[in-house]
């Protein structure tokens, strides 16, 4: 087992990796507070996994919400069922809420345990890579808007994360594939000469799942992450980075609608959007367009948008973005493999060749 601590003062919270995890009972019952603890779950992950969960929770009062799986489901309205059985099973401020699924999951349940009762403790249990290497770890919480993806949440650290990597024995091949968008782009943002030629000397064994190897790549991923969440957990500068082929992507989904495309194949073609207009604005050569867009189909992510879409409700979606700033679209590019910086004075012009390219 390998343990990483995300330093926020005493928002800190350790990190752990491994095998087995879910059979180690004092890794997570060190961390609930009070006697009651909700999990929320989905219909997929429930069978395999609640009961595993359950057995370590014989000394506390338990409750359960199973929710339907897929990302049309991140909304408030699915939120206030949370609430509803909270509130019906007389949830006390002392309570824990476990997120026990993928990235949807952890989102929705962060984001009630930040605003149920003004905010109690919670404990992520991630089942899906993306949400191992990137979304339960940081305290970003929230749901989708019908106008724009993330568009309501919270920040909000949970207690600790708690990453069994034998959850991934059950992810299917494109969950799977999904997750690698997120590892990908954090070898573009920082230590290019280690990250990215570890991921392209491994991929073929990285997608035959090669445990060691799947322990190693998640460490460096959530290494990488918290090392710029210590920075700025509140996303007011440097964290922005970890948004590369975000704001792309994002728009993806709201146009085709939400789970037409998984979060990370949207974000794969993003990070290739992102990677185009980088080269168009001068900073990336041909050759490096070239390796980082044959790492994307090693990995078998999409590089172009399956569906058609509009240009212009493309553009539209993007300015319904977190990162818009009076108007202006702040976008993540790259000056070279492995140097990410945020860009608000790129061309126009070079912007809307890339859209309507992919949009085609």
């Amino acid at each position: 087992m390998k343990i990483l601590n995300l330093d926020l003062g005493d928002k800190s919270y350790p990190i752990y990796i491994g095998q087995n995890l879910l059979l180690k009972g004092e890794l997570l019952t060190k961390y609930i507070t009070g006697k009651q603890v909700m999990i929320v779950t989905n219909t997929t992950v429930a069978p395999l996994y609640l009961k595993k969960v359950q057995n370590l929770l014989s000394s506390f009062e338990f409750a359960q919400v199973i929710l339907p799986d897929g990302e049309k489901y991140k909304t408030l309205g699915t939120v206030n069922y949370i609430f509803s059985t909270l509130l019906e099973k007389r949830f006390d401020r002392s309570c824990t809420l476990i997120a026990l699924g993928g990235g949807v999951v952890g989102d929705m349940t962060g984001f009630v345990a930040a605003s149920y009762q003004r905010g109690v403790n919670f404990i992520q249990i991630p089942t899906t890579l993306l949400s191992q290497v990137d979304s339960s770890v940081g305290g970003k919480t929230g749901v989708n808007h019908m106008l724009g993806k993330n568009m309501i949440g919270a920040f909000h650290q949970p207690k600790c994360v708690l990453i069994d990597i034998d959850t991934l024995d059950t992810l299917d091949n494109q969950q799977y594939s999904s997750g690698m968008a997120e590892v990908i782009k954090y070898a573009l943002l920082v230590e290019y000469l280690n990250f990215f030629n570890f991921l392209q000397e491994n991929i073929k064994d990285l997608m035959n799942r090669k445990k060691s190897l799947i322990i190693k790549m998640i460490y460096q991923s959530c290494q990488h992450k918290i090392n710029i969440v210590a920075q700025d957990e509140l996303e007011t500068g440097k964290r922005t980075l970890l948004n590369l082929g975000h704001t792309f992507g994002h728009a993806i989904e709201n146009t085709l609608g939400y789970g037409t495309f998984l979060h990370g194949e949207a974000v794969s073609v993003g990070i290739l959007m992102a990677t185009k207009l980088s080269h168009l604005e001068g900073h990336l050569s041909s050759k490096q367009v070239a390796k980082i867009q044959d790492l994307l189909e090693k990995a078998n992510l999409p590089i172009s948008i399956i569906g058609k879409i509009n240009a212009s409700a493309f553009m539209k979606a993007m300015l319904v973005d977190k990162k818009v700033i009076n108007g202006n679209i702040r976008l993540i590019l790259l000056k070279r493999l492995g140097q990410a910086f945020i860009c608000d004075n790129y061309n126009n012009h070079l912007l809307d060749q890339v859209v309507n390219e992919f949009c085609q």
